[in-house]
């Protein structure tokens, strides 16, 4: 009995070991993000929801977001390097 229970305890601990192995948990090869200021973007920047629609629709980055750069706020693009 002692080794029916031993072996199904180790099956069941391989089986954890596996199923913690799925895709979310793999490294994968990513790309460096770079930013850059706005190109296209002029004045304070208020809101990060349009400064990230600007820099995709118009400057064809990943991403963009509003950051402090003295004196103010100025929209930040996010590209792959």
């Amino acid at each position: 009995m002692a080794k029916f229970v031993s072996t199904v305890a180790l099956l069941f601990a391989l089986f954890i070991l596996l199923a913690s192995f799925d895709e979310g948990m793999m490294p994968m090869a990513e790309a460096k993000v770079c930013s850059k200021r706005s190109k296209t973007w002029s004045g304070f920047c208020n809101s990060s929801a349009n400064c990230n629609k600007q820099c995709r629709e118009w400057e064809d980055a990943k991403h963009g977001a509003c950051h402090f750069e003295f004196p103010g706020f100025a929209c930040f693009c996010y590209f792959n390097c």
